[in-house]
């Protein structure tokens, strides 16, 4: 499995970066996902972190070195995000649960699946094409759908959604796939710092014209300009896909990797990576004992729903 890889995070006129990304891979799966902390709710840097270090887990147990079924775990991964967020604010007492949104995507074999709740997008570009779209879950999104069927006239603030990880009733998880990699195939994966401020086309015509490690950083800078002093954080992670016969050095090659070997850059570090996996850029205050925490909690009950499988 071969395949180039960018990410960037930039914290806009917000008091915080809520945004988190990151990927992991085997020798023959990769998993790469994003979440956005929701604002006007307690710790949204906690809710997105959290979420994505719980998929990087239950991603390692699973994938040995393939996922049995990406959908299902991407659902599944999903959904325990979604309770870890409830048992942590339980656990604290919080009066309001930390929440964020999410998107992800399995690459496996020659096959690419994803999965999103809320309106973090996964944008996939072929040669000069969009070939899809995740679609919202927004108000604003569901609006534009119904319209041709039914008229209505109260519009809706884009930002108001109708599920995430964290709400009190159960997320709503869109999944597709599988699809059919070809060599050149590009992926998107963003917070709606970027979208919510510079156009689809825009962000296709990027990815079919330049490399990606070009076309992110040009396309975050757009969208802080273009949102000025008070624009939301921007965060994205691309990648390409390349197929074995490619000439050019790729950025990651697992060809010669283990059965067993596992690699991630979501991990509890804070801030996002400028481009280099594992680096960080403009930390936020969280608290790191609390982190440390929440990954011991989701590593001990990984242990015993394998050890309760094993009884069977």
């Amino acid at each position: 499995m071969r395949f180039s890889v960018y990410q960037i995070s930039r914290k806009g006129g917000r008091e915080k970066n809520e945004d988190r990304m990151g990927y992991c891979y085997t020798r023959d799966s990769g998993l790469f996902a994003l979440a956005d902390g929701m604002g006007g709710h307690p710790e949204g840097e906690m809710a997105s972190q959290l979420a994505l270090q719980t998929m990087a887990a239950l991603f390692q147990r699973d994938a040995r070195p393939t996922l049995a079924d990406p959908l299902r775990f991407l659902q599944d991964a999903i959904m325990a995000g979604h309770h870890q967020l409830l048992r942590y604010a339980s656990e604290r007492g919080l009066i309001d649960t930390p929440r964020t949104t999410i998107v992800a995507c399995i690459m496996q074999g020659n096959s690419v699946y994803w999965a999103h709740c809320g309106d973090s997008r996964l944008y996939f570009v072929r040669g000069e094409k969009l070939i899809a779209r995740t679609r919202d879950h927004s108000y604003s999104e569901l609006q534009q759908s119904l319209s041709s069927v039914v008229p209505l006239t109260e519009r809706y603030n884009r930002n108001v959604l109708f599920t995430c990880l964290g709400s009190p009733g159960k997320p709503v998880v869109d999944t597709a796939g599988p699809l059919i990699l070809q060599k050149g195939d590009r992926l998107l994966l963003c917070s709606d710092g970027l979208w919510g401020t510079v156009s689809d086309e825009t962000i296709t015509d990027h990815l079919a014209r330049h490399a990606i490690s070009d076309a992110v950083p040009e396309l975050v800078e757009e969208a802080l300009r273009n949102g000025g002093p008070k624009c939301d954080n921007v965060t994205v992670i691309a990648m390409e896909w390349e197929s074995a016969s490619n000439e050019e050095r790729p950025n990651v090659s697992t060809d010669s990797l283990g059965e067993e070997v596992f690699a991630s850059t979501i991990q509890a570090s804070v801030g996002g990576g400028n481009g280099t996996p594992g680096q960080s850029v403009e930390a936020d205050d969280l608290d790191e004992a609390e982190i440390e925490r929440s990954i011991r909690e989701i590593n001990e009950a990984i242990k015993r729903t394998a050890q309760a499988s094993k009884k069977f």
